[in-house]
């Protein structure tokens, strides 16, 4: 009983929990609720590393026609650690998956020792558990790079911060400097997290020494960082003509649309999504109220670094922000902080336990959807085996995907992603065909033109797709 009662109040206990929780469904392929193109476009880019080529500063896509299909987005890293994986393992859609469920739940517990340095243990439990089960639960095991890069940079700041304030030793900063690097250049908005170091490097308990020795190497880090994004990824745009990104158009435009067109929206991401509960985020605005009122300097520095960088990521992405719940998630760890701070305001301690409950219950409930298969989508993973029927794996293919590489993912064929419009024009479809597409996928549940206007020859056909042969009959 009494390891139990032990086990209940150490976090790792409870990461360790949860990891196991979310190995459910841990194989299944991305044809999940949510965010499902995101992942195939992920895998995609780690398969074409493994069976295409392996320079990581070429990551390739398969929807970008009879083009190389080289894009332009953020450094590669972890669809790149997916390809070192299938190097031993062989390839398989789920162990991104795997990799990013271990790392963040190593980025978490690094978030409780960061939190811990610098404020109460039951603090830094609170937070930690409040994180867990946060929009952080579901997007901890998807084959997407954010969480993951969110860890990466947690890890840097606890290393960065235990040189500042606990210790000289010149592998602290390697390591901070090492690991923010890699989490900056897997996703750049992870960066606004280290607005924390306002704290330390205006603080006059810390020398000016290491301050300087601070800042040199924050410097050596943002240099591949800057090369990547602002001259290598340019490059990559200017020359293949691929972006992954489309972003408001001027930091007024993003403004509008996340105020005026999308303002519901935008106030859902903060007030319900992001912690995917009730009862944690109004412990969010709870904290925020209590910390202003009790004057707590170090938590409001924290919060004036922090929200101007958000701020600008919001108003640069515009409407993506409001619509794409997971562009919130490096401001969570943040949320998570708040609320572990309004909880441990709570003195009665069974009261305190009642309402962690709640709110891990209330998370996984709300995010336990994102565990299972779309089963009206399981039609899809049959592509590649019908594809293999009619042709090489090298023909050039198009499918009404409808900007979606999901599809094409599972046909595991380079090719045209075609909405419907483009489908029945036939002088779009005779130009692709000289440029090499040699059969069109229809997927018949997702077609709202009349197919007969199709006319190719019939090479397939059942109940979810019919294949045609481009060319001239």
């Amino acid at each position: 009983m009494l390891l139990l009662r032990k086990a209940l109040v150490d976090i790792r206990f409870w990461i360790v929990v949860f990891f196991l929780i979310r190995l459910f469904g841990i194989t299944n392929p991305p044809v999940e609720a949510t965010h499902s193109w995101r992942q195939c476009l992920t895998n995609m880019e780690a398969r074409n590393f493994f069976e295409k080529d392996n320079n990581i500063l070429f990551p390739q896509i398969d929807m970008d026609g009879e083009k190389p299909g080289i894009i332009s987005g953020e450094f590669p890293l972890f669809n790149y650690i997916i390809y070192l994986c299938s190097l031993v393992f062989g390839y398989s859609h789920w162990i991104g998956r795997l990799i990013n469920l271990i790392i963040s739940s190593v980025g978490v517990f690094f978030f409780y020792k960061l939190i811990k340095q610098h404020f109460e243990d039951k603090i830094a439990f609170n937070a930690a558990l409040i994180l867990l089960v946060s929009l952080w639960f579901s997007f901890s095991r998807k084959v997407m790079p954010d969480t993951f890069s969110i860890s990466l940079v947690l890890i840097g700041i606890y290393y960065g911060m235990k040189f500042l304030y606990k210790s000289e030793k010149v592998i602290y900063l390697i390591l901070y400097s090492l690991f923010c690097c890699l989490g900056v250049l897997s996703k750049i908005p992870s960066m606004m997290l280290m607005g924390v170091f306002v704290i330390p490097l205006l603080s006059g308990e810390i020398s000016k020494n290491k301050k300087l020795w601070f800042l040199f190497y924050s410097f050596l880090f943002l240099i591949p960082v800057a090369w990547w994004y602002f001259i290598w990824s340019k490059y990559l745009f200017e020359t293949y003509h691929y972006r992954l990104y489309f972003y408001a158009e001027s930091f007024s435009e993003g403004f509008r649309q996340l105020v005026f067109e999308y303002g519901g929206k935008t106030l859902s991401v903060f007030c319900f999504n992001a912690l995917c509960g009730f009862v944690a985020s109004m412990l969010f605005l709870a904290g925020i109220i209590i910390f202003a009122v009790e004057k707590n300097k170090k938590l409001l520095i924290i919060t004036i670094c922090i929200i101007p960088f958000l701020f600008l990521f919001m108003v640069k992405t515009g409407s993506a922000f409001a619509t794409h719940n997971y562009y919130v998630l490096p401001f969570v760890p943040f949320m998570a902080l708040i609320g572990g701070y309004a909880i441990s305001k709570i003195k009665n301690q069974k009261l305190v336990a009642g309402i962690l409950v709640v709110i891990c219950i209330e998370g996984v409930l709300n995010q336990q959807h994102d565990f299972r298969k779309q089963q009206h989508d399981d039609y899809k993973l049959k592509l590649e085996d019908i594809a293999d029927k009619i042709s090489d794996k090298q023909d050039l293919i198009a499918i009404n995907g409808e900007g979606s590489p999901q599809q094409i993912y599972f046909l595991h064929r380079k090719g045209w992603n075609l909405n419907d419009g483009e489908i029945i024009n036939r002088v779009f479809t005779d130009s692709i065909a000289k440029k090499g597409c040699k059969f069109l996928f229809v997927n018949k549940r997702r077609f709202k033109e009349n197919i007969d206007m199709i006319d190719y020859i019939t090479v397939l056909d059942d109940n979810d797709y019919k294949v045609f042969k481009l060319g001239s009959q």
